[in-house]
C-alpha cells in the first residue's frame, strides 16, 4: 500500500506525551507531528535519528503531519504507525496474499469477540472453520537482524492471547500474525525479559493451538507491502544465539 501523500524528510527533535514528536524539515522550520505509536519505540525515538513525515491538510485534524519512518540511513527503514499494519494486512486477507490463510473469502474486521474484546479480522468460508486473526506490529530491534515483540510491558498483549487460546480450544483457527515493520531483521522472538507475563501467555497460546505467523516488510518512502515470511526463534534457541558456547 502506498502512503496517501509524499512523505518529506526531517530530523527528530524529541517525542514526548507518546503521541508527540517535534522534527526538523529540510527547509529549517520546526514542526510538531502525530506520533501513531504509543509503545516505548525503544531505539526509535533518539533525537537527530532521520525521520519521514506524511503531510496532510486535513482541517479535522490537529496536526500538520504524521510521523510514518524511521531511516536508518544504511538503506533500512523502520515503520513506526501502528495503525499502518491492519491495513496492510487487510488489504493482503481480501487479495488471498497471506499463504496461510487463502482459503477464506469473506474477512471482517473489529468483530466483538472473547470479554469485551474485538478481533482484529474475523475470517469465514463454507466447511472451514472460523478463523480469528489478530495483528500486531513489530519493530524492537536489540540484535542484529532480530525483531522482537512487545517492546515494554503489555497487559493488552496477553488479555488478547488468552482469549485466543480460548478460541482455539472452542475449534476455531486463532492466528497471531505479527508483521514486522522494519527491513533489517530476518528472524523474530517474544521479548520474554521485558514482559515475562506477556511470554507465558504467549507459550500457554501456543500449547492451546494458536498459530502463530510472522511476516516482514518492503518499506521506502512511497509505501509499505508485505514480504517474505521469518522464522520464530524459541527462547532456548534465542539464548545459545544470545550467549554462543
Amino acid at each position: 500500500m502506498r502512503f496517501q501523500t509524499e512523505l518529506v524528510p526531517a530530523r527528530l527533535i524529541r517525542r514526548y506525551k507518546r503521541f508527540l514528536a517535534d522534527c526538523t524539515l529540510d527547509d529549517g522550520r520546526e514542526v510538531t507531528a502525530h506520533c501513531a505509536n504509543p509503545g516505548s519505540m525503544m531505539g526509535l525515538a533518539e533525537p537527530g535519528m532521520k525521520i519521514w513525515l506524511e503531510p496532510n491538510d486535513d482541517p479535522k485534524r490537529k496536526l500538520n503531519y504524521g510521523w510514518r519512518l524511521v531511516d536508518h540511513e544504511n538503506g533500512h527503514f523502520t515503520g513506526v504507525d501502528t495503525a499502518l499494519p491492519n491495513r496492510a494486512v487487510k488489504a493482503a486477507l481480501e487479495g488471498r496474499e497471506v499463504h496461510a490463510l487463502t482459503d477464506y473469502g469473506t474477512v471482517r474486521p473489529e468483530v466483538k469477540y472473547g470479554e469485551n474484546s474485538r478481533i482484529d479480522f474475523l475470517l469465514t468460508e463454507p466447511g472451514l472453520p472460523d478463523a480469528y486473526v489478530e495483528v500486531k506490529s513489530a519493530t524492537l530491534s536489540r540484535r542484529p537482524g532480530l525483531v522482537e515483540f512487545p517492546d515494554s510491558v503489555t497487559a493488552r498483549g496477553a488479555k488478547h492471547l488468552g482469549e485466543l487460546a480460548q478460541m482455539a480450544r472452542n475449534g476455531h483457527r486463532a492466528v497471531l500474525l505479527y508483521l514486522v515493520q522494519r527491513t533489517d531483521c530476518t528472524a523474530f522472538a517474544v521479548a520474554a525479559d521485558l514482559d515475562p507475563t506477556y511470554a507465558t501467555a504467549f507459550a500457554d497460546a501456543r500449547a492451546a493451538g494458536l498459530e502463530t505467523l510472522v511476516i516482514g516488510t518492503h518499506i521506502t518512502p512511497q509505501g509499505v507491502t508485505l514480504a517474505n515470511s521469518m522464522p520464530l526463534i524459541g527462547q532456548a534457541a534465542l539464548a545459545l544465539r544470545t550467549n554462543p558456547r
